[in-house]
């Protein structure tokens, strides 16, 4: 079973980023998907974790993952030894920030991936939501599901009014990233 942590904070789409890659993998790639948060007081901008599990079996475990294959940090303010905590050997942690090198002592046994998805997502939707950002960088990074069934995903659960500019983002991002990866 593959597991996915996102951190972020309220109102920056974490949740709505796991539930995207979800409906990624069991509308469009026939895969088993559970998607879930796990927050404290519902307020905008308190920290939120969000969860996705993906597997070839149906899953039965809902309970909150110990360890996973990768973790997305949607906003750099939360970047600290909790992020790290419950990384699988080789797991990835793919970070909002210009400057992935300030956080190598947090995971020092693991690939950190940084973009300054907050700039991208001002650029292109007009706002500083980074989760369609972020899971483009977990597209390029992962191969968990195929860019497309990302984008399938997007235009099937977001308004229509927004959805095209979250496909041009995922689309920028996922680009990006997978031209600097070697």
């Amino acid at each position: 079973m593959l597991e996915v942590r996102w951190h972020g904070r309220g109102g920056q789409g974490a949740f709505t980023a796991a539930r995207l890659l979800g409906i990624a993998s069991a509308l469009f790639e026939q895969r088993f998907a559970l998607a879930f948060p796990s927050f404290g007081p519902e307020r905008r901008g308190a920290p939120v974790l969000g969860f996705t599990r993906i597997d070839d079996r149906k899953i039965t475990d809902r309970t909150l993952p110990t360890e996973c294959d990768y973790v997305v940090v949607l906003d750099e303010t939360l970047a600290g030894p909790n992020i790290a905590v419950g990384l699988k050997s080789g797991a990835k942690l793919i970070l909002n920030t210009a400057h992935p090198e300030r956080y190598r002592a947090l995971a020092p046994d693991h690939e950190i991936i940084g973009l300054d998805a907050t700039t991208l997502a001002l650029e292109v939707l007009g706002s500083p939501i980074t989760n369609t950002a972020m899971l483009g960088a977990l597209v390029a990074v992962s191969g968990i599901v195929r860019l497309e069934s990302a984008i399938q995903a997007i235009s099937h659960e977001l308004k229509p009014r927004i959805a095209q500019k979250n496909i041009d983002l995922l689309r920028r991002v996922e680009a990006l990233v997978a031209g600097a990866r070697p």
